[in-house]
Order: structure tokens, then C-alpha cells, then sequence
């Protein structure tokens, strides 16, 4: 199918090609483009190796399908023959039109060499400074050559030496075509056909010169440039892109602070870019394919960055005012073009009626446009305007045409000047496409990322970056519509080559900012109060007159040490850190988002998603678990490292417009649950199993105790050396610092944990149960029966692993409790007014509320740290199972009380009621232990004691009253001045 559009494209391309004589500048550049075009597309199919295959294969299936083979196949066939050497044949076929394509080339005397200067001559020149002549800065940029002035060099070159291959005969003619040839041959290697298919012009033109008959000379007039161009294009072009650095950024920065200018300056920004442009493709075309040289670096720019960012910047400015440009150039064509175009043709003495009126309706459009229109927002659209323009110089460039305008050139300046006044007003998109548009770089991938890789290795252009992936949305202009099929690889392409660099940007932004945070959470370090123990001894040495410490030993600087500076131009690591996360951030400046295919990409959201990932990380390792040797740091460490870093990541917002605090939000939900959002580990996980595994576990076989007076867990004094100090993992300031980092999700999933390990013990106690069921009922039977009761306690078996068991529960839910209370703390402190409606909820329950409303609002309560009657976490555990003593004796009151009322609860009996029948049963006991004279059986008795005194005390359901209606009060105080005797006689 495009082999056969090809060939109605030429068909097109030789008719034309006959008609045209005389041509006016859009002529002659839809004219030459056309011969270019025909050439290229001729050139490239004969690089095609299997193209007969491929045609015999389509004429195959085309009979195959409709019985008969394709019409165009044997011209197709014919075609491949002739083109078999393409250059021969198309000069053949030119031939003929000698005259007017040189005609047409040589119209570029005057402005090819005009745009093919050197830097020096540019620099010397001022070109594209505005602040060259002040007086004339509001001076409208025209010129005779409008549109020639932004015409790419490329292009031009592209006409010239194609051109000259297909009508060589006027470079042995015609002087000033052999010069305007050889400059054009001086000035590089390599022009482009067609996307990343190149011509080896120098070759090319030699090998198509040397088969001809007289053209000696003109081979060695190749060899010459050839030479010339391998020694100096290189350099020259580099100079040139140096210069185009520095106007470029002159001009930004002017049009940026008076954007006014840019109505009568728009002619310098389009020139801008369009040299830029050329510049760059230049490049990329000849790094791709780069000679043999002596100066390769020529061929290397480090510096590419900032030429992109700042057309990048100046496309975006043009869009950014687009209005005023627009209100600019309204005025302009109704108030001054229209009357000189009016006067232009009363100036003309005949004029056949289709000219006059064409010219007429060119006025009258012209003169009823108002400034109005621009304040309406009112849509323009002056292609109409144009094409007549272009018709109006066919009908005016042939032979023996009543009006010639090569007689009239006063109405085709003036005509190229409004033609580009009203590109301004309706097509400014338009136009910065076909002068700043870099979608070519998608052809060359390669070059492009080793540009990037250049360009981020320089300091300097760290700040132009973002001009890599901007460029990556004029990809979506290297389609074609004819080619559909494209656009789903050119999208792929783009967007792979878009992330990859916003990725790189972000990670080298993020390892930047992290390393500052890093930074400053050491000197935040230096100021805790852990490191207070040396300066305190220092000061008391120095207090007693010790003796001053030798010279070899080194004396630690003092916080703050870093920040005194003798000599400002001494460079710390900080302020290279500083310099180079400014530098960084300055290229999100480019903009905020951009539109890559169908795709809208933030640059930021790249950086923030970098942060998250690196920051998550980071806190894990600040964790400082190790799992072997069950090391970890304490929970108010890791909270003031987590709060420095914090505290600098905020400064993250001074450089570039992110939400800090929503990333820093984010980071930290995801910490307080198992795993983060990449399945990673988190401190949730780290700390929860940390606490069951060591300080539990060690509290569990009474290693460490459970202090109620200190609130914490303390360590029992041993003969081999603890491998932590548990009240500094276990005291308020800990169990809040860890409340804060793993929040009450994380809570929630340690409270979940911690049920496991109580279902697993009541899993245990329940196997001593059964098998003591007889006894038990006949005990609840027979409480108030002494003798029975002594009789029937001795039946009794597993007593000491039930206290056991029932020991490690009581552990586990004191732990939990701590644990909650510290919540509620850090909650209250946080949000005090949801905490204050929470607590109102809890205590308009009563025992008469629906069980379920009851476990819902205590689920609520719980889950903001809240103590309740009725442990719902618990009431789960054991509902799913259907599916400060040495020993830490004194938690099995919480175990008991805790663990009854969720029995009770799943079995939906009276928790009350079956309390006071276990107080009345236990007091029973206790009171035969009273009575029992053996050293052996009443031993620890008076503790016993105490225990039920605590359980009464715990229990929301259960009180004093009860406990003096079955038990005296007169064996509790004895018994509290019993222990308390004995505390004493052991600390002596």
C-alpha cells in the first residue's frame, strides 16, 4: 500500500515539476521541498534489500484474494528496474528542469551565507541581543525575508546539495552556484533523508561525479570540502552552540521580565530557535556517524542541556503569552498592514479581475479585525488568507502572466510580512513546531541518553536536565498519519525514554536531599542526652583539678563545632550537598507537567515516589534490627532520627513546590502496617517481633520482671550479663516513642500478635481443664465443704503449669496494657478532642447493652487506647480458637480478670454473676490454706493472699465489698505487713 502511494507521489512530483518557470518564496519552497521529498523517498526504497520479494509477495496475495494480480505491478516492476541506480536516474529525469530548480537554488545567494556565519561574526553582530540597540527595543523585528530569516539551515543545505546532484550541469555553468554548492558541502558531513536514514553527501557526490564525463574538477572541489569539513565543521559548530548558550539565555531572561516585548520581538525568538535547532541536529546526525578525526571532543558537547532547557523555556513562553502576541499583531495588520497593502495596490496599474479580487478580499479581511475580537477570546483563522496568497502567486509566476510579480516586489514583501503577522495570531503552536520541534532525538536513542549521561556528569548542568525528558513530548510529532501503527511504538519509545530520565533526575535529586538529612540527623544526634555523660565527667574533672589530658590523645569537638567558619571560601560537604541539590531542583523549574503522546507527566511525582521508596528504606535501617543477635535501637532513637530527617526533608519545599507533609504522611502509614507498599518489611513488623521474641520471651521465664510501680519491665540480677536493659525499651518514654512511630494500626497488628501467643497458652490451659473436669465440678459443688475441698484439691493435676501458663497470659496483657495507655497518651496529645468524645462513648456503656454494641464501641475505644471492661481483641482471639513478683506472679491478676471476661463473653454468660462465683470458690481455698498447718502447703500463702486482693482491685465487676462479704480484711493487711517484712529482711 505505500509502496503504491509512493508512486502517485511521484506522479504528482514530475507534473508539477513541468509546470513551475517563475516562483515567488512559498512557491519556491513548496517547489524544492517537493524535488527533496521525491528524492528522499526514491533514495530510501532503494535501500530497501528485499523490496522485490516484498512486492512480489503483495501482488501474490493480491491474486490470491480478488483472482487476479495487481494493476500497478508491472509499473511497480518497471519502476525497480529503472531506479536500480537511483542517482543516474533521477538526474535523467531532471535534467530537463535544470534551468528552474537552479533558478530556485540561486534564490538562496543572498540568504544561505547570511545564516552560514561563524560564532565570531554572530558575536560581533549581536545577533538575537535585544539590548544591542535600547533605543530601538519596541521596534517591530521585519524584515523583506520574514520568513526566511527562521528558514533551518538544515533544510537549506538539504536543498542545495540534493539539488545540485539532480541539475549538476549549472555547477560547471554557473559560478555562483558552484559557490553557494561548495559552502554548503564545507559545512558538514551527513544530511538527513529521511528520520535516522543519513546521506554521506561527500561520497555521494563524488561517486555520482567521477561516472560523468568532464567533472574532474568538481571531484576535487569535493575532496577539498570534504577535507575542509572534517577539519573545521566540528569546531565551528561548537563555537556557534557556545554562543547560542549564552543569547539564548539573554533573550529569556528579558522577554521572561517584560513579556511585552514579545509582541514586536517575536521574529527574534523564532530565529532563536530555529538556529538552536539546527544546531542540535547537526550534532546528532554527525555523532551518530562520526569521522575519523583528531578532535573528537569537537563532536561531544557536555553542555547540550542548557540549549535544550532554554528553548524548552522560550516555546513555553511564547505559549505562556500567547495573547499577547495575538493583541500585538491584531493592531498591527488592521492598522498598519491593511493600509500599506491598500496603498501596495493602487500602486498597481493593471490588475486582471481574479488577482484584484483576491488582493481586494485581502484588505477587507485585514481591516475588520479589532482588538475586540482578541478580548472576546474570539477563535482566528487565516488559513483561507494564506492559500490565496499562494494561489495568488501561482497565478502570478508563469510565463506570460498579466500580472508578473517579479515586477511588483513591494506587494510580495508585503504579502510575506502579513503572512507572517497572521501566523502570529492564529498559529503560533504551529510555528514553534516547525522551528524548535526535536523529534528526530527519537530516531537516535542512543545519542540521546549519552547526551543525558554527558550533560548530568557536569555540575553546571545539573539545573538543565529537565530538558531531556521535555524534549521527549515532540516525539508524538515523528509520526505519520498515514502510518497508524506507529504510534504505538513511537508511545512505548517516548514514554521509556521520558521515565527513564525523570528516574534519574529523581534519583540523583533524592540521593541529594538524603544525604542532607542524613547529615543533619547526625549533628541532631550529637544532642541527645545520651552523650551528655562525657561532657558532665569533663566538667567534673575540670571541677577537681585532675590533671590535663596528654597531647597525643585527640579532644572530641563539641556540637556545633562544624558551623564556625575562618575562612568563607573553605567548602564543606554540606555546602557541595547544598550547591548541588540547588542546582538539581532549579530544573523542575521547567515546568510543572507536560503531555508525552496521551500521557500527562509531573516530574515532582517521580522525585516524591524516589523519596518514599528511599526514605522507607532508610528508617527500616535506622531500626538497626538484627535478627541473629536480636539488636535493636531503642524506639525514642529511631523517633528523634525519624523527626530530624523530617524536619530537613521540609526544607525540600523552599526549592521546588512538593508536599513534604503529605509524602512524610504517606511514608509513615505505610510503616505502621506489616508491609509497605513494595511488600518490604516495616518497623511494625521489626518492633513487634523484636518484643515477643526477646523482651517477652526473657519475661516469660521470669529473666525480666514486670514492674507495676515503674510502669516498665526490669531485668532479674543474674550471673551472666543481660543482652539489653529492658526498662529502656519498656519504660513510658519508649512505649510513647514506639505509639508514635507504629501508630494504632500498628499497635493493633502488635495486640494481634500478642492474642496468638495467649490463644496458644489457653490452648494449654484448656487440655489441663478437661482433664481435671471431674474434679473441678465437684469442687465448684462442695466449695463451702472443707474436708471435701482438701480432699478434692489433691486430685488436682498440672497446678504448677497452670500458674505457669497463666503467668505468661498475665505478661503478655501487662505488656499490652502498657502499651495501650501510652496510646491513649500520644493520641491525647495529638488529637485530644476525638479522644474526649471516645472516652464519653465507653462510659455510657453498661452491663445492660447489647453485647454487639457493646464490643463495637469497646473495639472503637481499644483502638485509641482505651481501657475497657472487656477486651475485644481478646473476646476475638479466643472466640476464633473455636475455630511485681520475681516470678511475675502478680500478672495473673490481669490474666484472670482479662481472660475471664472474654470467656465469658464468647459463651454469653453473666461475667458478673460467674466472678463472684469464682471469688466465693477462691476465697473458700484460701481460707482452708489459712487453716493448714504444713510448712509446705503454706508457703507463699500471704502472697496468695495479695493475688486475690489484686484481682478484685483489676476487675471492673467485682469489689471491695464482694471480697469482704467472703474473705477478711484483717488477713489482707496481715498479710500485706507479712511481705512487706519480708521485703525488707531480703534487701538487708
Amino acid at each position: 500500500m505505500y509502496i503504491l502511494l509512493y508512486i502517485s507521489v511521484m506522479s504528482v512530483s514530475c507534473d508539477l515539476v513541468c509546470t513551475v518557470n517563475a516562483i515567488n518564496f512559498d512557491f519556491t519552497k513548496n517547489y524544492l521541498d517537493l524535488i527533496i521529498t521525491y528524492t528522499s523517498v526514491i533514495i530510501t526504497l532503494s535501500r530497501i534489500d528485499d523490496k522485490k520479494a516484498l512486492v512480489g509477495m503483495f501482488n501474490c496475495a493480491h491474486e490470491m484474494t480478488n483472482g487476479s494480480s495487481d494493476p500497478s505491478y508491472p509499473r511497480l516492476g518497471q519502476m525497480f528496474v529503472e531506479y536500480e541506480h537511483p542517482w543516474k536516474k533521477l538526474t535523467e529525469e531532471f535534467g530537463p528542469h535544470t534551468r528552474s530548480v537552479t533558478a530556485a537554488l540561486l534564490s538562496l545567494r543572498m540568504v544561505y551565507p547570511r545564516r552560514n556565519l561563524p560564532a565570531e561574526q554572530w558575536r560581533s553582530a549581536q545577533l538575537l541581543s535585544l539590548l544591542s540597540a535600547p533605543a530601538a527595543m519596541l521596534d517591530p523585528a521585519c524584515c523583506d525575508t520574514m520568513a526566511c530569516e527562521y528558514l533551518s539551515m538544515e533544510v537549506m543545505e538539504r536543498w542545495i546539495i540534493i539539488g545540485f546532484l539532480l541539475c549538476h550541469s549549472s555547477l560547471n555553468t554557473n559560478q555562483a552556484s558552484q559557490e553557494l554548492w561548495k559552502m554548503a558541502l564545507q559545512s558538514g558531513l551527513f544530511l538527513v533523508l529521511t528520520r535516522d536514514e543519513v546521506l554521506n553527501i561527500h561520497k555521494v557526490s563524488e561517486d555520482l561525479f567521477v561516472s560523468i564525463k568532464g567533472y574532474s574538477k568538481r571531484v576535487a572541489d569535493i575532496k577539498e570540502c570534504r577535507e575542509h569539513a572534517i577539519l573545521n565543521s566540528g569546531a565551528m559548530h561548537r563555537e556557534r552552540r557556545h554562543f547560542l548558550r549564552g543569547a539564548m539565555k539573554e533573550l529569556f531572561k528579558i522577554l521572561e521580565d517584560e513579556p511585552g516585548l514579545l509582541g514586536p520581538k517575536a521574529l527574534f525568538v523564532f530565529m532563536a530557535l530555529s538556529f538552536s535547532r539546527d544546531e542540535v541536529l547537526w550534532l546528532v546526525r554527525h555523532s551518530e556517524n562520526m569521522p575519523k578525526i583528531k578532535t573528537p571532543e569537537d563532536y561531544i558537547d557536555n553542555q547540550m542541556a542548557e540549549l535544550m532547557f532554554h528553548m524548552e523555556k522560550l516555546r513555553g513562553l511564547m505559549t505562556k503569552y500567547n495573547h499577547v502576541v495575538q493583541r500585538y499583531h491584531v493592531q498591527y495588520l488592521a492598522q498598519f498592514d491593511a493600509l500599506v497593502l491598500n496603498d501596495t495596490i493602487q500602486n498597481i496599474y493593471v490588475c486582471p479581475e481574479e488577482e484584484s479580487v483576491l488582493m481586494t478580499s485581502f484588505v477587507s479581511t485585514l481591516s475588520a479585525l479589532s482588538i475586540k475580537q482578541v478580548e472576546n477570546k474570539e477563535e482566528f483563522d487565516f488559513r483561507a488568507l494564506r492559500l490565496d496568497w499562494l494561489r495568488l502567486q501561482a497565478y502570478t509566476s508563469v510565463n506570460k502572466a498579466p500580472l508578473p510579480i517579479k515586477e511588483y516586489p513591494d506587494l510580495a514583501k508585503v504579502m510575506n510580512l502579513i503572512q507572517f503577522h497572521t501566523r502570529m495570531v492564529d498559529s503560533v503552536e504551529e510555528l514553534l513546531q516547525d522551528t524548535s520541534e526535536l523529534s528526530i532525538l527519537g530516531y537516535y536513542p542512543r545519542v540521546f541518553e549519552k547526551m543525558f549521561s554527558q550533560s548530568s556528569e557536569e555540575m553546571t548542568m545539573k539545573r538543565y536536565l529537565m530538558a531531556f525528558p521535555a524534549v521527549c513530548s515532540h516525539f508524538s510529532q515523528c509520526g505519520h498519519p498515514l502510518c497508524p501503527e506507529e504510534v504505538t511504538m513511537g508511545d512505548n519509545m517516548s514514554l521509556h525514554l521520558c521515565v527513564t530520565f525523570l528516574e534519574q533526575i529523581a534519583k540523583q535529586t533524592s540521593s541529594v536531599v538524603l544525604e542532607i538529612c542524613a547529615e543533619q540527623c547526625n549533628l541532631n544526634d550529637q544532642l541527645q542526652a545520651k552523650h551528655c555523660a562525657e561532657a558532665i565527667s569533663a566538667a567534673r574533672h575540670r571541677k577537681q583539678k585532675k590533671p590535663v589530658p596528654k597531647k597525643g590523645e585527640v579532644q572530641k569537638e563539641k556540637p556545633g563545632a562544624e558551623s564556625l567558619r575562618k575562612d568563607r571560601a573553605v567548602v564543606t560537604n554540606v555546602d557541595k550537598m547544598h550547591l548541588m541539590l540547588t542546582e538539581l531542583c532549579s530544573c523542575y523549574s521547567l515546568c510543572s507537567d507536560f503531555i508525552v503522546f496521551d500521557h500527562i507527566v509531573v516530574p515532582t511525582e517521580f522525585l516524591l515516589s524516589h523519596l518514599e521508596i528511599r526514605l522507607s528504606e532508610i528508617i527500616v535501617r535506622m531500626a538497626n534490627y538484627n535478627q541473629t543477635t536480636q539488636e535493636i535501637a531503642r524506639p525514642s532513637d529511631l523517633l528523634a532520627g525519624l523527626r530530624a530527617y523530617t524536619a530537613s526533608l521540609h526544607s525540600l519545599s523552599s526549592y521546588i513546590n512538593v508536599d513534604i507533609t503529605r509524602l512524610v504522611k504517606n511514608i509513615l502509614l505505610q510503616q505502621t502496617q506489616p508491609l509497605d507498599s513494595r511488600g518490604g518489611q516495616t518497623i511494625t513488623t521489626i518492633y513487634t517481633n523484636w518484643y515477643l521474641e526477646s523482651l517477652l520471651r526473657q519475661a516469660s521465664n521470669s529473666i525480666i520482671v514486670h514492674c507495676p510501680t515503674m510502669q516498665c519491665f526490669v531485668n532479674q540480677a543474674t550471673d551472666n550479663e543481660p543482652s539489653f536493659r529492658a526498662e529502656e525499651f519498656s519504660d513510658v518514654l519508649e512505649l510513647q516513642a514506639l505509639a508514635e512511630l507504629i501508630g494504632p494500626y500498628g499497635l493493633k497488628f502488635l495486640s494481634e500478635n500478642l492474642m496468638w501467643h495467649i490463644t496458644s497458652q489457653v490452648s494449654e490451659l484448656k487440655k489441663l481443664v478437661i482433664e481435671n473436669m471431674d474434679v473441678l465440678v465437684q469442687m465448684r459443688n462442695n466449695f463451702d465443704n472443707p474436708e471435701e475441698m482438701a480432699n478434692l484439691k489433691k486430685r488436682l493435676t498440672g497446678g504448677e503449669n497452670v500458674l505457669k501458663r497463666m503467668t505468661i497470659i498475665g505478661v503478655i496483657l501487662s505488656f499490652r496494657s502498657m502499651a495501650q495507655d501510652n496510646l491513649k497518651d500520644v493520641l491525647k496529645k495529638h488529637c485530644p478532642y476525638l479522644i474526649g468524645p471516645m472516652e464519653c462513648l465507653r462510659d455510657f456503656i453498661s452491663p445492660e447493652t447489647d453485647i454487639k454494641v457493646t464490643l463495637s464501641v469497646f473495639e472503637l475505644a481499644s483502638a485509641a487506647g482505651l481501657t475497657c471492661d472487656i477486651d475485644p481483641a481478646l473476646v476475638a482471639a479466643i472466640r476464633s480458637m473455636q475455630t511485681g513478683h520475681n516470678n511475675n506472679i502478680h500478672c495473673l491478676a490481669t490474666a484472670i480478670n482479662q481472660l475471664a471476661a472474654a470467656m465469658f463473653t464468647v459463651q454469653n454468660k453473666n461475667i458478673e454473676q460467674h466472678l463472684k462465683e469464682f471469688l466465693l470458690l477462691a476465697s473458700s481455698t484460701l481460707l482452708q490454706l489459712g487453716q493448714n498447718v504444713e510448712k509446705m502447703e503454706s508457703k507463699n500463702r500471704d502472697s496468695i493472699y495479695l493475688l486475690l486482693h489484686g484481682i478484685v482491685e483489676e476487675s471492673p465487676f467485682l469489689n471491695q465489698d464482694m471480697l469482704e462479704s467472703c474473705f477478711p480484711y484483717v488477713l489482707l493487711r496481715n498479710a500485706y505487713r507479712e511481705v512487706y517484712r519480708s521485703y525488707i529482711v531480703t534487701l538487708g
